[in-house]
Order: C-alpha cells, then sequence, then structure tokens
C-alpha cells in the first residue's frame, strides 16, 4: 500500500494543470466576448496576438506538460521498484509546493525573479528525485 501513495501528489499536479487549463479557457472566452480577439484565431493561432493574459495562461499550461513529464516519469518508477521511502514522498510533495508557487508566481503578478527561483527550485528538487531513484535502482 505504500508504494501507491505517490499517487496523491500527482493527482494534485493534473488538478493543478487542470485549473489551469479552465482558466485559460476562461480567459480566451473573455477575450472573444470583450472583442480583444476574434474566435478565428483560435483556428489556427494566428493573425492579431492573442491577449496578455491568455497567452500568458497559455504559456503555463504548456510548461506543465514539460517538466512535470519527469517528474510523474520519476514516481511512476519509484513505484515500480518500490523506492518510495519518505525522501522521495517528502521530495514528491516539495515539488508539488514549488510547482503551485510557480504556478501562482507566473499566471499571477508574475514576478520574475520569484518565478525563476519556484522553476529553478522545483528542477533541484526533481533532480534529487531522480538521484534517488538511480541510488536505488543501483542498490
Amino acid at each position: 500500500m505504500a508504494d501507491s501513495r505517490l499517487i496523491y501528489p500527482m493527482l494534485v499536479m493534473v488538478l493543478l494543470t487542470f485549473s489551469t487549463l479552465v482558466r485559460l479557457f476562461l480567459a480566451r472566452r473573455k477575450s472573444v466576448i470583450e472583442g480583444a480577439v476574434s474566435p478565428a484565431y483560435f483556428k489556427v493561432y494566428q493573425g492579431s496576438a492573442e491577449p496578455e493574459a491568455s497567452a500568458q495562461l497559455a504559456r503555463h499550461f504548456a510548461n506543465l506538460f514539460e517538466a512535470p513529464v519527469l517528474f510523474y516519469a520519476a514516481c511512476v518508477s519509484a513505484m515500480a521498484i518500490h523506492a518510495t521511502g519518505t525522501p522521495f514522498f517528502a521530495l514528491a510533495w516539495a515539488y508539488v509546493a514549488l510547482r503551485i508557487a510557480h504556478t501562482f508566481v507566473h499566471t499571477g503578478k508574475n514576478v520574475l525573479n520569484s518565478r525563476i527561483l519556484a522553476y529553478f527550485s522545483s528542477w533541484v528538487v526533481l533532480l534529487a528525485m531522480w538521484t534517488l531513484l538511480a541510488i536505488a535502482a543501483s542498490a
């Protein structure tokens, strides 16, 4: 049973991704309703520029399919090789917390230094997760 507890940080990442998608949809809908962009723009994403609010959410949504894929792979790998001890579990939650912080910064006031700190820190945690995996796999 202990091996399956990594499902919970992964679930929170999925919910974070889904909530970003909902926010993106609402921002794009608002921009169309307010006439800031034509609905035709979203057919091929060409023509006038997408409004900043929805463009920022779109970039962040895409970002949630970059590094987090390695997080999911690390969690599934840890479950497969039974390397889900407390250190790995703590790192998984630390990664999720940092990605939530990154989301709030990136899709909020977008303060660059805070955003970089959250993003870089999440990569350090991810590297630590993969290091633990490599150690567990070689033991």
